[in-house]
């Protein structure tokens, strides 16, 4: 630092008083920069973007700094230092990291592919009173399949054997006399991936997709709540194909022995109304719920025509769980990352588990390269480091549900859940 200018030095000064004033550190990033020292300039521009996230004057700095190292390779002929190249397009939220390795990128080894953006949710009005209906968002058919879920391969055996093939072949259903529609309930530890099959289940079917949870049902105003849940179902109906997603089933249809609101009661009755779709008016419309506590649902819904098939969603396999963390490291900057020896320490976690866990990578990253002043790839330490400090988020889940398949497994509901507990040496 005895080597900096008197201007640099005053500059240090000014910001280290003022480290929040983002425009003098700017200031000071571009002199650093035109002095050559562009590992200086990207540790200014780093703490900027900490202090203002959307500055993009601090963004396009940022691009410049990074980019120095690479321009000098493209003109070898030239005796005199190479000039800053032309920034890149700005990015539109953070840092570009595409752009960024498009400058270095014999120094950066290739990342993962991105996968498809999904289609725009299209909105349908409900038919309700005039001015006042509700507006429900259905999904077109989507390209998002089976396939597309990693691992699980017994979850997708049952779900073709329990619910998909009968679907899939209408003529044959129609001459066994097989109704085109179907309810199933999913149950299991969260985060594990429940709604992701549900939408898969649509792509296999070719149908359009609808989520409703309890927030999109209830209403303050008596009879609301009833009205909005038939017309939950009439938009299924008039959108069929369609998969219809009832999210957090045990808020919608708890049990109503345990209720002391008449309002709450009428609605859970309204559900298993619409359920038996009288004179086949739920044809084409599949009913698929998930659920944490399915020992919280009342019994009624799961009577025979209505979620009459169950199905256990358990935390991701050895195959599920790499491709859960490519999916989640596919757009960050990442080197030499051994997923197969990644996914050996991360047993048991959950596909929201595994999600923080890239997530907690990046920030080790991202605090090391602000406070050394050299932007650095995520790598491998930083993930195995990350995975030490995440602890399954499933097992309390798990301390419930022990108890509940041991003493309360009617009817052989929960003989799966008991049979993965014994694998587990859980019980």
């Amino acid at each position: 630092m005895s080597n900096e200018s008197p201007l640099i030095q005053s500059l240090r000064t000014a910001v280290a008083a003022a480290p929040s004033d983002v425009p003098l550190r700017l200031h000071l990033a571009e002199l650093l920069l035109g002095e050559g020292r562009s590992d200086a300039a990207v540790a200014e521009a780093a703490v900027a973007l900490q202090h203002a996230p959307g500055d993009s004057a601090a963004r396009a700095l940022m691009v410049r700094a990074m980019g120095m190292p690479a321009a000098a390779p493209e003109a070898p002929d030239t005796p005199e230092a190479p000039t800053a190249p032309e920034a890149p397009s700005a990015p539109t939220a953070g840092f570009d990291w595409r752009a960024a390795e498009d400058e270095i990128r014999g120094a950066v080894p290739p990342r993962f592919v991105t996968s498809e953006t999904p289609e725009a949710p299209v909105p349908v009005d409900g038919q309700g009173a005039p001015g006042d209906a509700p507006t429900w968002e259905v999904d077109t058919p989507g390209s998002v399949t089976l396939a597309d879920v990693g691992g699980m391969h017994e979850i997708k055996e049952r779900l073709e054997a329990a619910f998909l093939a009968p679907m899939r072949n209408p003529e044959l259903g129609r001459l066994y006399g097989k109704s085109l529609r179907g309810g199933l309930l999913m149950y299991g530890p969260p985060g594990c991936g429940k709604t992701f099959i549900a939408r898969a289940v649509a792509g296999e079917l070719g149908a359009s997709f609808m989520s409703v949870s309890i927030n999109d049902v209830l209403d303050m105003w008596m009879g609301n709540s009833e009205r909005n849940m038939h017309e939950v179902f009439e938009t299924a109906r008039r959108q069929a194909p369609c998969v219809l997603f009832l999210d957090e089933v045990d808020a919608l249809g708890a049990k109503r022995s345990r209720m002391h609101h008449g309002g709450m009661r009428n609605t859970v009755n309204q559900l298993l109304t619409e359920l038996d779709g009288v004179d086949g008016a739920n044809e084409g419309v599949f009913v698929l719920a998930a659920t944490n506590v399915p020992w919280d649902v009342d019994i009624a819904l799961r009577r025979p025509g209505r979620l009459d098939r169950t199905l256990l969603v358990l935390p991701p396999d050895a195959p599920a769980r790499e491709a859960i963390l490519r999916y989640h490291l596919r757009d960050r900057p990442i080197e030499s990352v051994d997923l197969g020896k990644l996914v050996k320490v991360t047993e048991d976690l959950s596909g929201a588990d595994l999600a923080h866990l890239c997530e907690s990578a990046s920030e080790r990253a991202l605090l090391d390269s602000t406070r050394t002043g050299t932007v650095r790839m995520i790598n491998m330490k930083d993930l195995l480091a990350a995975a030490k400090e995440v602890r399954p988020s499933t097992d309390p889940w798990f301390a419930s549900a022990r108890n509940v398949a041991m003493f309360a497994n009617e009817g052989g509901m929960y003989d799966e859940l008991l049979a993965y507990l014994k694998r587990k040496r859980k019980l």
